[in-house]
Parts: C-alpha cells; structure tokens; sequence
C-alpha cells in the first residue's frame, strides 16, 4: 500500500492496536498467553497455522487506556462504531463479538418485557427462539411465503402481517428474516411502512445480507428499507473473524438505552479485540476500496453460473419474481436430474476440498465471497465434473418430486400461530406437567416437549408447546432420512420425541 493509500485507509481501533503492538508493550495483565510470549516454541516447532495464532495473539488485550471498553466506548470503540454507522447507513451501530445471535437476543431483550407480544416468521434462527425464552415474551409465528420459482420459503405476505397485526394489536414489533439461508430476499420497505402505520416496531435479521446494497448489483438492505434495528454478521459474506457482527439501529421508535443494556448483559465483560479489529477493518476496506471491493467475487460467481447453466447435470434455484431478489454471491445447485440429494453432493465435494456453507435434501449452498479467484471457481467445477459422472455411472433412479416436497417445510401449518409462551425451561403451555418419551409416530396431537430444529440452517421445525400434527412427522422423518442433524431433541435418530404427559 502506498503513502497516498495509508492516509485514505483508517481503521481507529485497529491502529490503536497497532500501534500498542508496535511500542513493544510488557503485559501484567490478561490474557494470560501475555500477546503470544507464552507459545515460546512457535518458531522451533516451524508450524504456519501455530504461527498465525501468535499473531493475533499480538492484539488480542483487555480493555486499556488506549483500546477503550466495548460496553462503555468513548475512544477508538466509539469512533470505529460511529464510521461503521455511517458506512452501512444506520444512526447508531453496535459491534458485536457473539455473532448475530448476540444481536437477535439483544434486540428481543430490549423490546420484550415478560409476557409481551411479539409477531415473529416463523423460519426465525433459533436464536429467537432463545431471545423469546431470555425475555419471557410471548410469540405469534407466521408461516413463511413460498417463492414460486424456487419453492424455497421466502418472508410472509404483507397480508399475513396486516392481518397479524389486525388480531393483536397489543403486539410490540414485527421480527422478520430477510434474507434467507438461500439468500432469497423480499424488498422490505412497504413492510416497514405499513408496521409503522400500526405504530410497531420492525426489526430484522439480516444475518446473510451483511453486504447488501454495497454494490448496484447487490439487494437493497433492510436499513434502506426503514428497519429499526438490523442484527448483520459481517462474518458471514464480509471479512470479519467468525462471531463479528454489528447490529444497526435508526429512527426514535426503539430505546438505544435499552439495547445498550441488554447488550451489556449477554456479551462477554472480556471481548475480543481481535474480533472488533476485524468488524474496524472491514468497514475500513468498504470506505477504501468501494464498489471494487466486490467486482471479483461478482465476476466469478457470475462465471460459475453461466457454466452450470450449460451443464445438464445440474441446475441453479433462483427466483425470477420482480419481488424477490437473489444474492449474486450465493449459488443454490440442485442434481437436475434428481440422482443426488443436497446432502449426497456436500459430500462428494468434500472429497475435493470444497466445503459448502449449506445442503438440505435437494439443494447445496455454494457462498461465493467477495474475494473467490477464478482458480476457486475452476476447482469447483473440476469437483462437480467428477461428481456428475460417477452419479451417472452408478445408475441411480432419479427422485420423484413427492420426495422432494415430503422434507420441506410443514404446509399444513396455520398462517398465523396462536400465541406461544416461552420460559428459560420451555414452554409454559405445559403448565409444568411432567414429560413422557414416545414414538415420533404415535406422538400426531400431542404437545412437544422440546424443539426438532434441523441444523444448519437452525430454523426450528417444531417449537416446544406446539401441536404436533402429521405433516410435521412426515417432515422431520423424510429430513433425517436425507441425512439431516436434528438440535433440541435428545434422540438424533428422531425416532422418539419428548411430549408433554397426558392426564
């Protein structure tokens, strides 16, 4: 980098950091690896990754004159989280050092007193399931929308929401997710403009859309749209450390004060200064480098699409509805010719050293990112050449279609949910009855005692004190049978189920 670069490129706390390292600094303080002088035998054990730890060793400190303190910022913190507000188009930003889930929790916590009400999409990250437990609040769920393109669940129809926020007027806020897993997103400005009009709150988790409307190529961001508070994990699709996010917050409807202490609460008193540096120095990149930031990462991922679209062993979900967007920088592809599952081809791939952000029973989630190489596409390609021609020489019957839809998401669901009630134990619909384990077949009309949420993506299937009803059965088995992992429930194998004991 050049002179010219060094004045443009300013990154407070990761400078501050910098700088500390560079004034050769003696530690008697935590942590206790003292900036890595407690892996003495790095350089005679001659290991890169062992190596690479000590370096981040060398900013990792504690809350000093010169770092500032997270949970009360009035230095490089506070300057670091005013350009990050800026950047991403916010009144007030908040680093966060837990992820997204620290944000989702932060927000509910803040909005929710015990007993409140809350509309929340019911494809929420489980995060929000434990938010509603924390807060004690209360939930009506809505059934997702399904694109029709895709037949992936997108967020529910402003008619649900109207009609939601018709039924429960006492509700406090809206919680959508947008975008998805899949990284379909709705534009959400006339959500935001009708939650409003009922004088509610609209908070968002767009944990996949941390780099949303940076480029024109890109959606536009919840922000844009007129959210309130917006939980991004920065981690995800930018180039923080894993577990940096930033929550974003706009207008005057929701208590700053209240974020910040509900923050305070469920982030550690000891953060990770490497993590925050990581959060400074990619919004720094964002300012510096602009839109170019992203052109490599488009271009390869747009190289990568064309060539699938030549392939007749593979196909690419993506919506062409006017209103609903499709991330550039993230590829769902499915076996065109229904030989393997979602899961089958993560496998495969991983046998080539491609590891995938996502598979379900049809599809697998490739995450381009800002920065793949033409290389990184190359490889993939190679892999999925291979894949395709042993699938072929195996001789497998293609899946029917009725296979296909028995492992996605409960139909038969009511659109709008009855108020749930949520405790730190579960839910309170057991009124403390005892529980009893039987099997998942036997179990259509009872009320479950825990909650099946297939990870990833962490989206619960079943909450704990919901009805379980036939096509939930019929869901979870066909999952399992693809190879899913069920968190929540005691059993992985699913085929018992805690419900609640019956008098």
């Amino acid at each position: 980098m050049d002179s010219q670069s060094k004045q443009n490129w300013h990154a407070p706390l990761f400078e501050a950091l910098t700088n500390l390292h560079a004034s050769r600094p003696v530690s008697y303080h935590v942590p206790g690896h003292k900036y890595g002088q407690s892996l003495p035998l790095l350089q005679d054990l001659k290991n890169d990754a062992l190596s690479a730890l000590r370096a981040v060793m060398a900013i990792d400190v504690t809350e000093l004159s010169l770092t500032d303190d997270l949970h009360e910022p009035t230095g490089v913190i506070e300057e670091a989280q005013t350009l990050a507000a800026a950047t991403f188009g916010a009144d007030h930003t908040f680093f966060l050092v837990g992820g997204s889930t620290a944000g989702n929790l932060a927000m509910l916590l803040a909005v929710c007193e015990p007993d409140d009400l809350i509309i929340v999409q019911r494809n929420a990250h489980k995060s929000v399931l434990n938010g509603l437990k924390l807060s004690g609040a209360r939930a009506v769920f809505l059934m997702p929308a399904r694109d029709e393109d895709t037949g992936l669940d997108i967020a529910p129809t402003l008619v649900q929401v109207e009609q939601a926020l018709r039924s429960y007027p006492e509700a406090k806020a809206v919680m959508l997710t947008n975008p998805s897993y899949y990284g379909l997103s709705v534009h959400l400005r006339p959500y935001a403009e009708l939650i409003h009009r009922y004088g509610k709150l609209l908070l968002v988790d767009e944990a996949h859309g941390a780099h949303y409307a940076l480029h024109p190529t890109l959606p536009t961001s919840a922000l844009q749209a007129g959210a309130d508070a917006v939980v991004q994990s920065t981690h995800k699709t930018l180039q923080a450390l894993t577990m940096g996010a930033m929550l974003h917050i706009q207008g005057d409807r929701i208590n700053r004060n209240a974020v910040m202490d509900a923050l305070r609460m469920i982030q550690s008193s000891s953060p990770s200064y490497p993590i925050m540096a990581s959060l400074d120095i990619t919004r720094a990149m964002i300012d510096f480098r602009g839109l170019e930031m992203f052109e490599r990462g488009l271009a390869s991922s747009e190289a990568f699409r064309n060539w699938v679209n030549e392939q007749e062993d593979y196909g690419i979900a993506n919506s062409t509805g006017k209103e609903v967007r499709n991330d550039p920088l993230r590829v769902v592809l499915y076996d065109r010719l229904g030989r393997l599952t979602g899961f089958e081809i993560q496998k495969r791939l991983e046998a080539f050293g491609c590891y995938t952000e996502l598979a379900d029973s049809r599809h697998v989630v490739l995450l381009i990112g800002v920065e793949a190489s033409a290389e990184d596409i190359e490889r993939l390609k190679q892999a999925l050449g291979v894949i395709a021609m042993d699938a072929a020489r195996e001789g497998r019957a293609p899946r029917t279609m009725e296979q296909w839809h028995r492992s996605s998401m409960n139909r038969q669901i009511q659109p709008i949910s009855e108020p749930v009630t949520f405790s730190r134990t579960g839910a309170s619909r057991t009124n403390g009855a005892s529980t009893e384990r039987i099997a998942l077949d036997d179990a259509v009309g009872r009320f479950s005692s825990e909650a099946v949420i297939p990870y990833p993506p962490g989206i619960p299937l079943l909450y704990e004190g919901e009805r379980i009803t036939s096509e939930a059965i019929r869901t979870i088995k066909q999952l399992v049978a693809d190879g899913a992992r069920c968190q929540g429930a005691a059993d992985p194998t699913m085929r018992t189920i805690a419900v609640t004991a019956e008098a």
